[in-house]
């Protein structure tokens, strides 16, 4: 007799993010993930895209591209 295997398929969506700070690369991820985590559920994965500087004036603003999946539960 076969073991019946639970079904562990899934959908998930994959968004773009921006996530900023004055202080670092690592704080401006964290902020898009805590923003992004006020809205959507099932938050799984997150990887940097990108990385960069904006310059206003003297002052640096971090900026980190994120791509962020979460599981997708269609119409609920």
């Amino acid at each position: 007799m076969a073991k019946k295997s639970k079904d562990t398929s899934a959908v998930y969506k994959v968004i773009e993010i921006v996530g900023t700070s004055t202080s670092s690369f690592a704080d401006a991820a964290e902020n898009g993930i805590r923003t992004a985590s006020r809205s959507l559920r099932d938050l799984r994965v997150a990887e940097v895209d990108k990385l960069d500087v904006k310059i206003e004036g003297s002052k640096l603003i971090y900026r980190a591209k994120l791509k962020v999946s979460f599981k997708y539960h269609g119409e609920d």
